[in-house]
């Protein structure tokens, strides 16, 4: 039997209409509030399922790998690796992780498996015994990012990971270390190759998901990102990817909401996925 754990990382400020795409302000500031800087809150929440005596770590959120300048300007609110702070607090040491699947390279969703910022130090990896799921084109678009999206980009991590001798690499639907438990879902629509992975558990599916749906607002279908890639595309794959999990009972689990990090998908009247039945933490609930 799996159980489940949303243990959370680093906080962030991001500018709203950054976060919002095209929606006016007056919409997203009901859902997410603004501080004088036009900033809102956000999670960076990560998932830990315990599987038989494994344990995996579905993102890392973005750590503390940052120099004070950069993280003063990407809005990262603590000093410390408070992703490791968590996991301890569940009774998770580093050494225990067995596996980390990062849906993308972005930042904000991997930087937490660096080690924190020293001045006279090179990054490292804080889970010495871990291997890595990534998505084969996710992991070439860190290695060879567009002028566009390169800040979103850590440039040391692809070649940390490889050096592992522990990265697997996927093109498909199955990861060989996670095994027949998961399905990974791929989406363009955010960034190249980016992974959504279902977790199969008793209480059906649970799709973690990443940056195709951060939080609950974006479970609407035309609210998009300004940071996505393809924002067109993102709709269809969004909106393919919710109505077949809502026709199979499934969950959707939020990284970036500041306060849900789960609900149950319906479909309402008018043949759209609405959010429904939100949680607010998991802690050793079964799948």
């Amino acid at each position: 039997m799996k159980q489940l754990w949303s243990v959370l990382g680093n906080a962030q400020k991001l500018d709203g209409g950054s976060m919002f795409g095209n929606a006016p302000k007056v919409l997203w500031s009901r859902w997410a509030p603004a501080d004088e800087q036009n900033r809102i809150d956000l999670a960076c929440r990560c998932l830990v399922v315990r599987d038989g005596a494994r344990t995996i770590l579905f993102e890392a959120g973005i750590g503390a790998f940052f120099a004070p300048e950069l993280k003063k300007r990407f809005g990262v609110v603590a000093d410390r690796h408070e992703l490791l702070d968590n996991l301890a607090g569940i009774g998770v040491q580093p050494a225990d992780i067995d596996v980390v699947v990062l849906s993308h390279l972005h930042f904000d969703h991997a930087g937490g498996v660096m080690t924190a910022f020293r001045p006279d130090a090179p990054p490292g990896l804080v889970f010495p015994r871990a291997s890595y799921v990534v998505g084969e084109r996710a992991f070439a678009r860190a290695q060879r990012p567009h002028f566009r999206d390169r800040v979103s980009f850590v440039a040391e991590l692809p070649g940390l990971l490889q050096a592992t001798g522990r990265l697997e690499l996927v093109a498909g639907e199955r990861s060989e270390l996670l095994g027949d438990g998961y399905r990974l879902h791929t989406s363009d629509g955010h960034t190249p190759g980016m992974l959504l992975a279902e977790i199969r558990g008793e209480r059906g599916p649970l799709l973690f998901g990443a940056d195709l749906v951060p939080g609950m607002p974006w479970v609407r279908r035309a609210i998009t990102m300004g940071y996505d890639r393809y924002p067109e595309l993102l709709i269809d794959e969004k909106a393919a990817l919710l109505h077949d999990l809502a026709a199979r009972g499934g969950r959707l689990f939020f990284t970036h909401d500041p306060q849900v990090a789960c609900c149950k998908l319906l479909p309402d009247d008018g043949g759209q996925v609405v959010a429904a039945e939100p949680v607010a933490a998991f802690a050793g609930e079964p799948a």
